[in-house]
C-alpha cells in the first residue's frame, strides 16, 4: 500500500465524515443560534434552555435522516472491502 492509496482512503473517509455528520451539525447550529436569540430578547439566561433544544433536533435528525446516513456508512465499508485486496497487493 502506497502513500497515494492511503490518501485517498483517508480522503474517502473524511469525506464520508463530513458528509454525514454535516446535517446534525447544521441542525445544532441553527437551532442554538435561534435560542441565543430568543435568550437575548427576553433576558433569560438559562443553561438548559439552550441544552435541551439541541438535543431534541439532533434526536430529530437522527431520526429522519438516519436510514441516509446509515447507508453512506455502508456504501463506505463496502468500497473499503471491495478495494481490501487492492491494499494488500501494493
Amino acid at each position: 500500500m502506497n502513500e497515494v492509496m492511503v490518501i485517498d482512503v483517508a480522503k474517502d473517509a473524511l469525506m464520508s465524515v463530513i458528509t454525514i455528520a454535516a446535517p446534525l451539525l447544521l441542525v445544532a447550529l441553527t437551532v442554538g443560534f435561534i435560542v441565543s436569540i430568543f435568550q437575548t430578547v427576553t433576558s433569560i439566561q438559562e443553561p438548559t434552555l439552550a441544552f435541551i433544544p439541541k438535543i431534541l433536533g439532533v434526536f430529530i435528525t437522527l431520526i429522519v435522516l438516519g436510514p441516509w446516513m446509515l447507508n453512506q456508512l455502508v456504501e463506505l465499508v463496502n468500497r473499503l472491502y471491495t478495494s481490501f485486496s487492492t491494499f494488500i497487493r501494493s
